[in-house]
């Protein structure tokens, strides 16, 4: 059996301090030793990457079985899923900092932030990832969300060698402009780069984050802008999903996930 063979695998909300503490050393090793980001409350003697977030939201885990939990060394992927209800109680979402989120509040609807999405080096590709999404398809179900929207992240600020990507994003993506978060003043970049009828798909999907396209895939739309986050080194885009405008194809996968297929 191989490291991704799936019978090793466990999906589940942190249940303990030492998942929460892995979930933080796994974000460490992508987002910090791997990204160069950093943040006001990240612990580098102990190798943690967290925030004021983390005791209020959800920590999504998938979890290598044979791996040492002592050693926080057993979470290889994380999600961190904050639902609208508990945002509205904790003050804000995490995206606040970066999106005007005024539209997604008035709409009224059922919200869920995704944030903080990464996994093992070697796990990627792996059928990890597919367990993960089923298993988030299962809490939407559950919570009843309508919308679920996050910031996804091209590494790096060099926005020349970005703007294929952003250009594509904007003039193809882009959210209906009643749902529409802007990128806030401090860090907006705008997207719309490259004319439409000069883009190259291949050049702007080859150098999209495999996170975004998979987004794509399910019908995922852009906010109105990106955000340089300096502190993470990295370009953020707007990624959001409506359930309600999905597909009857990915409906169904949903949809499956509930009854068991």
């Amino acid at each position: 059996m191989t490291r991704t063979d799936p019978s090793f695998f466990d999906v589940r909300l942190a249940t303990s301090a030492q998942d929460l503490a892995a979930a933080q050393r796994l974000r460490y090793r992508v987002f910090v030793e791997e990204l160069g980001g950093t943040g006001p409350m990240v612990d580098h003697e102990m190798r943690l990457e967290r925030d004021e977030f983390d005791p209020v939201v959800d920590h999504l885990c998938l979890v290598d079985t044979r791996r040492d939990a002592e050693a926080l060394d057993h979470v290889v992927g994380v999600y961190r899923l904050l639902p609208g209800d508990r945002a509205e109680a904790f003050g804000r979402f995490y995206c606040d900092a970066e999106y005007d989120l005024a539209p997604l509040r008035r709409s009224g609807r059922p919200l869920l932030e995704l944030g903080r999405s990464c996994v093992d080096a070697d796990y990627r590709g792996s059928s990890g990832m597919f367990l993960m999404w089923n298993a988030l398809a299962d809490y939407v179900l559950d919570h009843g969300i309508e919308l679920l929207f996050g910031v996804a992240s091209f590494h790096g600020t060099d926005i020349p060698m970005l703007a294929p990507s952003l250009s594509w994003l904007h003039h193809h993506h882009l959210a209906p402009e009643g749902l529409r978060p802007v990128a806030r003043p401090e860090g907006f970049q705008r997207m719309d780069l490259i004319a439409a009828d000069r883009l190259d798909r291949r050049e702007a999907l080859v150098g999209m984050p495999a996170l975004i396209k998979a987004y794509l895939r399910l019908g995922g739309m852009v906010g109105q802008g990106a955000f340089i986050d300096r502190a993470f080194n990295t370009t953020d885009v707007f990624l959001l999903m409506d359930t309600a405008a999905m597909s009857a194809k990915h409906r169904q996968f949903y949809e499956s996930r509930r009854q068991g297929a």
